[in-house]
């Protein structure tokens, strides 16, 4: 494995974008509106591990500082502004502060940094010529959006770096006093800005004379739907509905409020297991097509 991540030239990103599109919106959705502390914590774990595939070992600690801010962040918000809950750690003035409070803001945090997690790797899969694709014929507008939303801040870090390394080279870079450091930065963050002004307007009127979103207008792609393709996407159909359905009947669902306590359908433990093992399933394709991909990769060379 590259130590740099294999990027968008992984085994999975080279599927079909129809394919690696709906992958994606189903384990998003289903991570948004799962209801499950358990399928978060799989969420999360497979989202991280998959990331750390993708963009090597350096996206670890962004990560995981990333989710401290936000475990921290959230569980203080909703502990000290929420009262609900019948266990209390102890009291502000007349105010309860409850477990309930404090373990629902960890709930809602581990959702959202699933949800960043997952769509960090959708940013690396989904590049921008496989969006316009996507979107391209019925939702041109929509399609050249999202693609500039996905490459905008990875577009805005390089530039800013070839503005603070062209001001250094100026002999500007080497400041020691604060106020002189903040002046320096807030002139290299205008010139961003005017710089990226300057682009946006030269990327609509060059995308306006090529024609785009202009009934009829044909674009060239290389992208061909195979067969592994339809084996992959009903594949992806197949676990996500089987894991949809089971949080749908009420598995591994909990209360939170007034006590912590799971929700009691009535669910065979069979059908329990069923709904996790394909849940898991379904969070383990992308990286599994990898490995398996890398491994074939270097026993193809071994034989060279």
């Amino acid at each position: 494995m590259r130590t740099d991540g294999l990027g968008e030239y992984s085994s999975f990103g080279e599927r079909h974008p129809a394919v690696t599109t709906v992958y994606f919106a189903l384990v998003i959705g289903i991570t948004m509106f799962s209801g499950s502390p358990l399928f978060l914590l799989l969420s999360f774990l497979w989202g991280f591990a998959y990331e750390v595939i993708l963009k090597g070992k350096k996206s670890v600690r962004g990560t995981l500082i990333l989710a401290g801010v936000i475990l921290l962040m959230s569980g203080l918000i909703n502990m000290f502004f929420t009262h609900n809950g019948s266990t209390v750690l102890f009291y502000m003035g007349t105010n309860r502060v409850t477990l309930e409070a404090l373990l629902y803001g960890w709930y809602m945090a581990l959702m959202i940094i699933a949800v960043i997690v997952w769509f960090s790797c959708c940013g690396v899969i989904q590049t921008s010529d496989k969006l316009i694709y996507i979107f391209g014929r019925f939702a041109p507008v929509l399609g050249l959006t999202v693609s500039m939303i996905f490459r905008f801040i990875p577009l805005l870090r390089h530039r800013f770096s070839e503005i603070e390394a062209g001001q250094k080279a100026m002999g500007r870079g080497e400041l020691t006093q604060p106020v002189k450091r903040l002046r320096q930065f807030a002139k290299e963050v205008s010139i961003l800005i005017s710089w990226s002004l300057e682009a946006s307007i030269e990327s609509a009127d060059s995308m306006a004379a090529r024609g785009y979103g202009l009934k009829g207008r044909t674009s060239f792609h290389l992208f061909r739907f195979e067969k592994r393709d339809l084996f992959l996407l009903l594949l992806v159909l197949a676990a996500s509905a089987a894991a949809a359905g089971g949080l749908i009947a009420g598995a591994f669902r909990f209360y939170f409020y007034p006590e912590i306590r799971p929700v009691a359908p009535a669910l065979s433990p069979v059908v329990k297991a069923g709904s996790l093992a394909c849940f898991v399933l379904l969070l383990s394709i992308p990286a599994a097509i990898d490995l398996l991909g890398e491994y074939q990769w270097k026993r193809s060379e071994s034989q060279i």
